[in-house]
């Protein structure tokens, strides 16, 4: 499996090479580093996703001695992989910018939203194919829009409350509750992305 990941972070390897520098310079731009870390992470992930979604690469990977569990959990763990690299360049290009120590819990609240992510995108892409999720994401961003606009006008800044609610919370009860519950909404994940491309033929 340890192979598996390595394929996909060298595949990644030019997109990273050009992606990172970007992702420093909007560390300039004085957008929200919480929602450009997010961002980055899933394209990067999901960019790696989608090299393995051809017929004829499935086939080519269920010809290797690799198990389909062990295909799968690469994805899962090669997530986790892509992750760590942007935060850590966030961390680093942050104390290099502005000179800032990236709290411990803005560098959790970004894995957590990814993982959260993950969670339901890879089992949805798995089933289906990664490229259906943006004929997704365009049916909720049109029905996020009409939430605004008819239902609940101040969404997002209720939001941006919870978001700020949660930075300035000190409990480590809270934040310990939220990474378990965050971890098992990943692994059970992991069991059902297992379960369906067990089932699929190509």
């Amino acid at each position: 499996m340890f192979n598996l990941v390595l394929k996909d972070i060298l595949l990644q390897k030019k997109t990273l090479l050009i992606m990172l520098p970007i992702f420093i310079i909007y560390l300039f731009t004085g957008f929200s580093i919480t929602w450009i870390g997010f961002i980055f992470c899933i394209a990067i992930i999901m960019n790696a996703f989608s090299y393995d979604e051809k017929p004829s690469i499935n086939i080519l990977l269920n010809s290797l001695p690799y198990t389909r569990r062990e295909i799968v959990s690469s994805k899962y763990v090669g997530a986790c992989v892509f992750t760590l690299i942007i935060l850590f360049t966030m961390f680093i290009g942050n104390l290099m910018i502005n000179n800032e120590v990236m709290p411990l819990k803005q560098l959790l609240f970004i894995l957590s939203m990814v993982a959260v992510f993950i969670s339901f995108a890879f089992p949805f892409s798995f089933q289906f194919k990664s490229q259906y999720l943006l004929i997704a994401f365009a049916i909720l961003f049109v029905g996020y829009f009409v939430m605004i606009g008819v239902f609940i006008p101040d969404l997002n800044d209720r939001i941006r409350y919870i978001v700020h609610l949660y930075f300035n919370y000190n409990n480590l009860l809270v934040y310990l509750i939220t990474i378990i519950i965050v971890l098992i909404l990943y692994i059970l994940s992991w069991m059902i992305s297992i379960r369906i491309y067990k089932k699929k033929v190509f």
